[in-house]
């Protein structure tokens, strides 16, 4: 399996970041990791090699960022307003710079997001924030509400960037094109996290498959089995 190393500086972030590539061609995928993981953890945890056949086929490109979550929402030492409006740089980096990148070399004008645990907050954030960005969101074991992060703190930054709490409001036709997947399990602590978002998107008739495994636990094991799943469904 084809795999590329790039660092590069971000203007928006005004630090370099790192990025391990999968493959040479095919529907980009652009996949988080963990809380405070690193560009590397998708690849130590066996995540890439569990969708292997669709990397050598051909079918997708695995983009894997840094999540410089240690910047952000699980930066204790400064405010939360900071930890948002850091938060909200990185997403300016995603939009101004990594996804267009990804769609230039993949040659298409939407991407795939995905990820694990926090990862699934990275990538719901991402696509419903610009969904005309964004045909497939995978979200495996996420939580979704980055209130708990904010020590009672609240401004129109952590807002825009709270998924469960702006996209109730929003009306971007997109979203009812977008294919979503919410993975979870009977015993995923983020489970309750995961049915309220399908009771959001059920409420606004956004079509999405909330799929509950059975006695799984919130770990690498089941999100092994789902990622490949999910990759299937990409046409």
């Amino acid at each position: 399996m084809t795999e590329h190393y790039h660092r590069w500086y971000s203007h928006h972030l005004g630090r370099d970041l790192e990025m391990l590539v999968f493959g040479t061609r095919g529907y980009p995928v652009i996949l988080f990791p963990t809380s405070q993981g690193s560009f590397h953890q998708n690849k130590d945890h066996g995540l890439i090699d569990s969708v292997r056949w669709f990397v050598n086929e051909g079918l997708i490109k695995i983009y894997c960022p840094d999540s410089l979550d240690g910047l952000t929402w699980y930066n204790k030492g400064i405010h939360p307003g900071d930890r948002a409006w850091n938060y909200e740089l990185y997403d300016r980096m995603l939009h101004d710079e990594l996804v267009p990148w990804a769609m230039h070399e993949c040659g298409v004008h939407q991407v795939a997001v995905a990820g694990c645990s926090f990862g699934g907050y990275h990538a719901a954030n991402y696509a419903f924030k610009h969904p005309e960005r964004v045909a497939h969101l995978f979200s495996m074991g996420g939580a979704f509400d980055i209130k708990m992060f904010t020590d009672g703190y609240y401004n129109d930054t952590i807002f825009y960037n709270n998924p469960v709490d702006y996209l109730p409001g929003s009306h971007r036709h997109e979203l009812w094109q977008m294919n979503i997947i919410l993975g979870t399990s009977d015993w995923d602590i983020c489970k309750g996290y995961n049915e309220h978002l399908s009771h959001l998107l059920n409420h606004k008739r956004i079509h999405h498959w909330l799929d509950v495994r059975g006695q799984a636990l919130h770990d690498w094991p089941v999100w092994k089995e789902m990622f490949p799943h999910y990759l299937s469904t990409i046409r």
